[in-house]
């Protein structure tokens, strides 16, 4: 993010008296800016200017050649007569690894008590034999780059008239003792990725005076109009992006006779590197320089290597290009590329529009000649193709987030003063503006509309005072404001985008913050709040909630289900998050196995986990066609997405193993089994106030009444076909099947590595919710009167359910009856063969008063009637 140093700030904008980087910070905190940090001075002195007098190579055992050096430093040299290794010509002596230097070079001193950036602390001290009375820096030890193949050559990079004496003092010269704010810049506040946006926002936060120098009635000198001579440019984009035109103005400048060895001026080189730039050359430090200081990205061009005329396109297929950081890209189709016309016109690409150039028309040292390009080109264009190449440039940046269109005619010509300054060159007549820039935003607002949004009273001139502030301009029309926003702020599109600026700059502060008062809420929605209730319920009973992805690979054939299982029908994931998972599950016990898995493989003893969570059955789904991004889609489109969106019901799935009780001396080890896992499901119909009945999940033939059977015991898997059960709600005469438990094949527990005879169930919780009673469930009051106690035992054929006898017990008990419970059964030569005797523990109480002894005689003889005519019953005596 961008530094802000005050002296170069204090160039477009009345910087307050006594400002320093925290008043400033809170100057533009203010408008709606962040700081981000604020950079304390580089380095601590002594940092002076020294020459080298003499250097004696010297090779060391690791192999190494270290250069010993007498360098005169001025007053800081050492006095003859101190001990340390005198000579005729009073100067210090510093080890130096570098190579890069010779007698008579200035080079830059730090002496004993200074201290380098990462508070690296120098002193006096002896290596290599010798003792090193300070250091000869390199750009990286000073914090300007990370340059490190070579200590800084003053006399190479400026003028020996424009250094400070030998000894004085580097760090005002090179600008390394002042603070620097940094500040974050919001994507929507691209105009402040320059000086000349900050300078603006100091402005509207303190009332300085402004001057914009983004405007060509504010430039110092001429800035001549296109004409026919000017380089020819050619936008040719046949496929833009959201109907917007990859470029929309295109502007190019030519200076002749460059001086290649001109050095950069030191101001900008202090710029440049307050801001993180390192100096290249006096062309490339120019387009950077004006960039960062008015927000237009600028390229130079070596005149030389470019042919008219230049022709804005998208990339072709199969094309490369070699950017300035020597990497080969293959481009995409969608790439706004420059081109020139060096074998036929727009035929050799020259740079990627609006992210980085080519290295086959770079400036090099031997450029005389400049071409400088400055355009203005779409934001959505250039940051798809920074993020498809990976190229996160300056330029893209500032792009990416909006330029101002009406920049590149000044930008230019800054750079031209600039190159004709300091690198004696000579400006080139032609000039080319290929100008299609759009009419700029209107917004039709009421004048009421930002205290409508606010809270706070805006008068109309206030409103209007604060639009015209930020460069808007404002037309009254009644009680509605038409407003022109500036072209700087692409960000302003609408009227809430008004309103947040007359926000903004009036003061947050201004807002009263005034808490609102939350309508009464209705609650969660039924099926959530079921949902809750059920994960509550199994909670409380001792079992562990868990959450899995709902992506699997071969689940099925682990879990033995056939091939031409509908369970096996699953939707394929495009890029799955893992090669070996690329499937949407279609039952819950898909994932929760490879849970209980893993439990189990890390020395879990008791395995009692759950999850709630949605599967995905494609079955009779045609999937729909992928619309375009780039516009939005038609609702016919959006209707054949949703026809073609696989169903996504909510399930239950559980999973227990092992331990169910811990083992102690009372009541020894007992393991989970079927009837465990039938409680669970029982415990949730419950919670939502449904009654779950169950069957047989494999049977020989099918019976009245309950669900079918599967046909064969491999559809059972993953249960084991003789002990599972299939779950099911009776609805009026409708039977509807809502899951399915029991004990997992042996099988599949022995290919999950589970305990021995694990249990499982799964629930079709939309199924089952659909069946939940529509109003809460009412809780009956406890009767105060004594309860009853009647034994009955009957017998039956073996074939008959418990759940069957249950069911008639209840009916013919009525109201009477309160709870019944099997606790009893017996097999063996006290009956026939093919029958079984089931002994029923009855409750009996009234609500009202005490029962009397025939009327629980009357209820105990209607149950034996009922039971002995629908089942043949017999009582056992």
């Amino acid at each position: 993010m961008p530094n802000v140093p005050i002296s170069w700030l204090k160039d477009h904008v009345e910087v307050l008296p006594g400002t320093n980087p925290e008043q400033l910070a809170a100057d533009l905190v203010k408008v709606g800016l962040e700081e981000e940090t604020i950079h304390p001075a580089k380095v601590k002195g002594p940092l002076v200017v020294g020459r080298v007098l003499t250097m004696q190579p010297e090779k060391q055992s690791n192999g190494k050649t270290i250069n010993y050096c007498r360098v005169d430093v001025g007053v800081h040299n050492d006095a003859p007569g101190t001990g340390k290794e005198p000579s005729d010509l009073p100067s210090r002596s510093i080890i130096c690894g570098a190579h890069n230097f010779k007698p008579g070079d200035l080079v830059v001193v730090i002496l004993p008590g200074g201290v380098l950036p990462g508070n690296f602390e120098i002193a006096t001290r002896k290596t290599y034999g010798h003792i090193s009375d300070g250091m000869i820096c390199s750009e990286r030890e000073l914090g300007f780059s990370d340059e490190h193949n070579g200590i800084i050559v003053l006399n190479e990079k400026f003028a020996e008239d424009e250094l400070p004496g030998i000894g004085e003092d580097l760090i005002e010269f090179l600008g390394l003792g002042q603070e620097l704010l940094e500040i974050n810049v919001t994507p929507d506040r691209g105009y402040c990725f320059s000086m000349r946006g900050i300078a603006r926002e100091y402005s509207h936060s303190t009332g300085a005076k402004f001057t914009d120098p983004g405007l060509a009635k504010n430039y110092a000198g001429e800035i001549p109009e296109a004409n026919e001579a000017g380089f020819e440019v050619i936008v040719d984009d046949q496929a833009p992006i959201r109907g917007n035109v990859g470029c929309d103005r295109f502007v190019t400048r030519i200076v002749r006779g460059i001086n290649p060895a001109a050095p950069t001026p030191k101001w900008m080189v202090e710029r440049l590197e307050a801001m993180g730039m390192r100096s290249i050359s006096l062309a490339v430090d120019a387009t950077n320089y004006v960039m960062l200081d008015l927000g237009q990205p600028l390229h130079a061009y070596d005149l030389n290597q470019v042919t008219a005329p230049i022709v804005v396109r998208r990339a072709l297929e199969n094309e490369k290009l070699t950017t300035l950081d020597d990497v080969e890209r293959n481009l995409d189709p969608q790439d706004l590329v420059i081109t020139d016309s060096a074998n036929g016109t727009g035929s050799r690409v020259l740079g990627i529009a609006g992210v980085m150039g080519g290295a086959t028309t770079e400036v090099t040292e031997e450029t005389q000649d400049v071409l400088i390009e400055a355009a203005h080109f779409d934001s959505v264009s250039v940051a798809r193709s920074a993020r498809r190449h990976r190229i996160p440039s300056e330029a893209a940046k500032r792009f990416e987030r909006g330029v101002d269109p009406l920049l590149p005619a000044v930008a230019a010509q800054k750079v031209v003063d600039i190159l004709v300054e300091y690198g004696g060159g000579t400006v080139d007549s032609a000039v080319s503006d290929l100008n299609n820039v759009g009419e700029k935003t209107q917004i039709l607002m009421p004048a009421s509309e930002p205290a409508r949004l606010t809270g706070v009273e805006y008068p109309a001139e206030r409103v209007v005072e604060i639009l015209e502030t930020i460069g808007c301009q404002v037309e009254t029309q009644g009680e509605n404001l038409l407003v022109t926003a500036p072209t700087w702020r692409p960000d302003i599109t609408e009227a809430c985008d008004l309103v947040e600026e007359v926000a903004r700059l009036d003061g947050y502060d201004n807002i009263i913050p005034v808490l609102p008062t939350a309508p009464a809420g209705s609650g969660l929605p039924d099926r959530l709040a079921s949902r809750r209730a059920i994960a509550q319920t199994l909670a409380d009973c001792g079992f562990v909630e868990v959450l899995s992805y709902p992506f699997v690979g071969d689940a099925w054939d682990r879990c033995q289900i056939p091939e031409n299982d509908v369970r096996r029908q699953a939707v394929r994931l495009r890029n799955p998050l893992v090669e070996s998972q690329p499937f949407l599950r279609t039952s819950v016990l898909d994932s929760l196995l490879d849970i209980a898995q893993r439990n189990a493989a890390r020395g879990a003893e008791s395995i009692r986990v759950f999850e709630l969570g949605m599967v995905t059955l494609p079955q009779g789904v045609k999937p729909a066609g992928i619309p375009s991004a780039a516009q939005r889609p038609h609702p016919k489109e959006i209707g054949e997405l949703h026809r073609g969106t696989p169903k996504q019901p909510w399930h239950l799935g559980m999973v227990l193993g092992g331990s169910a009780v811990a083992n102690n001396v009372r009541v020894g080890k007992r393991v989970f089994d079927w009837a465990d896992v039938l409680e669970g499901a029982h415990a949730v119909a419950a919670a939502v106030g449904v009654k779950l009945e169950v069957a047989a999940l494999y049977r020989e033939s099918a019976e009245a009444g309950v669900p079918k059977p599967v046909a064969t015991p491999a559809d059972a898997a993953p249960w084991h076909p003789g002990r599972a059960a299939v779950l099911f709600v009776r609805d009026g005469k409708r039977i509807v099947e809502v899951g399915r438990a029991g004990e997992l094949h042996p099988r599949v527990v022995k290919t999950y590595g589970l305990p021995a005879r694990s249990v499982a169930m799964e629930l079709d919780l939309e199924a089952l919710l659909k069946l939940a009673p529509k109003n809460p469930i009412q809780v009956q009051p406890v009767s105060t009167y004594p309860v009853v106690k009647e034994d009955i035992a009957v017998v039956v054929d073996d074939s008959i359910p418990v759940a069957a006898l249950l069911a008639e017990i209840k009916a013919a008990g009525g109201e009477l009856l309160e709870q019944i419970a099997l606790f009893d059964e017996y097999v063996g030569s006290q009956i026939d063969e093919g029958k079984r005797s089931l002994a029923f523990a009855l409750r009996m109480r009234a609500a009202d008063r005490t029962l009397a002894a025939d009327e629980t005689a009357r209820v105990r003889s209607e149950i034996m009637a009922l039971l002995e005519k629908k089942f043949s019953a017999k009582l056992r005596g």
